[in-house]
């Protein structure tokens, strides 16, 4: 019986001190043995390690991604106007043994306060040299890069890399809202005004180079049409003169039909000549004598 108790006991008992002894590291973690209290190993890979039970400790920290998603902010901007920032940030520990120095003991809480007081000081800094204006519709990547470059020693400073951070929104207090929307719509309205006064001044210029260049163009056309008709009449005219040199009387009957034609083009029309006249000569006589 005694040999059986003493067995039962050896039994637990190597269970306890395995229990106590054995810790188990995830690939998504990092560990570090303490020995009464100091940091002895930080290097433990994924798997099972011993350590001594009641002499050292183990306290783990995920090596994942965490999140830095706190309440908007608000940040004065050099109008000395207030706006309320919307972000969140993406860090990972990178040094566990540094992380546990710097965050009191490891914890994450802690550390996301000390985060969020770097980027908020980035933020501070960047928009109080900004106008309202200039923060809402501004290129957002300057920010941006201004917290990465302000968070750029964190990992010899905390063991913590900044993954990633990006603003949600950028809000204006109700009481400010209304006077910078005023201000921004008069500056557009501003703006547009401009623009149409430049294009009712270039539409003027415009129609009148078109009125000068039409008068040009019509006078230019005038003046050839004036030439060439003149051309035309003289030509005739010669014609008319060598036509009359060669046939007399084929001459003066052509201008009597001419003449026939232009004064008898209607029924009602009346002339009161006497029968002898030249100008019924060839009707009284075809060779046209009297």
């Amino acid at each position: 019986m005694n040999g059986k108790m003493m067995l039962l006991f050896t039994v637990i008992l190597a269970a306890l001190l395995s229990f106590f002894s054995i810790f188990q590291v995830q690939q998504w973690e990092r560990a570090i043995l303490f020995e009464f209290g100091e940091i002895k190993r930080s290097d433990y890979s994924a798997g099972l390690h011993f350590k001594m039970p009641w002499i050292q400790s183990v306290k783990k920290f995920e090596t994942r991604l965490l999140n830095l998603d706190q309440e908007p902010q608000r940040f004065m901007t050099s109008e000395k106007k207030e706006v309320i920032v919307d972000y969140f940030a993406k860090w990972l520990i990178s040094d566990v043994e540094q992380f546990y120095r710097a965050t009191n003991g490891g914890d994450i809480t802690y550390a996301n306060n000390l985060l969020a007081q770097r980027i908020n000081s980035a933020i501070r800094d960047e928009f109080g040299h900004n106008t309202v204006q200039q923060v809402v519709a501004g290129d957002r990547n300057d920010l941006l890069s201004l917290v990465v470059s302000n968070t750029a020693r964190l990992p010899e400073e905390m063991g913590i890399n900044m993954v990633d951070v990006q603003i949600k929104a950028i809000n204006l207090p109700d009481e400010v809202s209304s006077s910078v929307y005023d201000r921004m719509r008069a500056e557009r309205t501003r703006v547009a005004k401009d623009y149409r006064a430049r294009g009712s001044e270039a539409a003027e210029r415009i129609q009148a180079n078109a009125d000068r260049e039409r008068e040009v163009i019509l006078a230019d056309a005038y003046r050839d049409a004036e030439r060439i008709r003149g051309e035309g009449d003289a030509r005739a005219t010669e014609i008319y003169a060598a036509s009359f040199g060669n046939n007399e009387e084929f001459y003066g009957l052509y201008r009597s039909l001419n003449a026939y034609r232009q004064s008898f083009n209607s029924g009602k029309d009346m002339m009161l000549l006497k029968p002898d006249s030249d100008f019924f000569k060839y009707f009284n006589d075809p060779d046209g004598r009297k």
